[in-house]
């Protein structure tokens, strides 16, 4: 599962970052809020650490933009115990989590651990598609190289792959990978699509999945 820590104290940031790593996480790092606003607008990720206090963008800016950009992946923030009225803020704004300084690790691991809950056992280990292979076991892509994928990406991967050759509607994905999230909607669907795609391409994969923004989709292969 893929986590963005934002934190700019850099010895609290090496510190958690080792131990996420150390428990199985695929981490990105940022030191302000332009850098981490850049990471979630280029990649997708299962849980989103935002200390409040970060320059250039505060975590609360940031979680306001990625919002308006309908990412909806979990937020977690990371709050000074003084900052009560920032914590009151994020959570309107849409933070699902709040963590007080100073903390203590296997508190910020348990939280983490409940936010990332919703992933779903698929059976069998891996499933392919012409020269594409998905393995449920380490939500990984793979064609000539591999990547990880968030669990969002996987799931939505997965019901292309299950479905070859298939028109998926917008709608049947949205009942089917954000059945539990009412306030996912087209541009949700656009947006995880285009993260594959890009995907697709960085693996050396053929394949592609046509379709454009609100209308229906489906992996293509290259013809021979």
């Amino acid at each position: 599962m893929k986590i963005m820590l934002a934190e700019d104290t850099k010895d609290l940031n090496r510190a958690v970052c080792a131990v996420l790593t150390r428990e199985g996480y695929s981490v990105d790092t940022a030191y302000d809020g332009e850098e981490a606003l850049r990471y979630i607008i280029q990649d997708s990720y299962d849980v989103i650490i935002l200390d409040i206090m970060m320059p250039k963008m505060t975590g609360l800016e940031v979680l306001a933009e990625i919002r308006r950009r309908h990412i909806l992946t979990p937020v977690m923030l990371l709050t000074a115990k003084a900052e009560i009225d920032d914590r009151v803020a994020g959570l309107d704004a849409g933070a699902d989590d709040y963590l007080p300084k100073p903390f203590a690790i296997k508190e910020l691991l348990a939280r983490v651990r409940a936010m990332t809950r919703r992933y779903t056992d698929f059976s069998g280990n891996k499933v392919s598609y012409d020269d594409i292979n998905l393995s449920s076991d380490d939500l990984t892509l793979s064609s000539g190289n591999s990547v990880r994928l968030s669990i969002k990406e996987f799931e939505l991967m997965h019901i292309l792959i299950m479905n070859p050759d298939i028109e998926l509607t917008t709608q049947y994905i949205l009942e089917r990978v954000w059945k539990t999230e009412p306030e996912a909607d087209e541009n949700t669907v656009w947006l995880y699509i285009s993260y594959l795609r890009a995907k697709l391409a960085a693996v050396g994969s053929s394949v592609s999945i046509s379709g454009s923004r609100g209308g229906s989709f489906k992996l293509v292969k290259q013809p021979e």
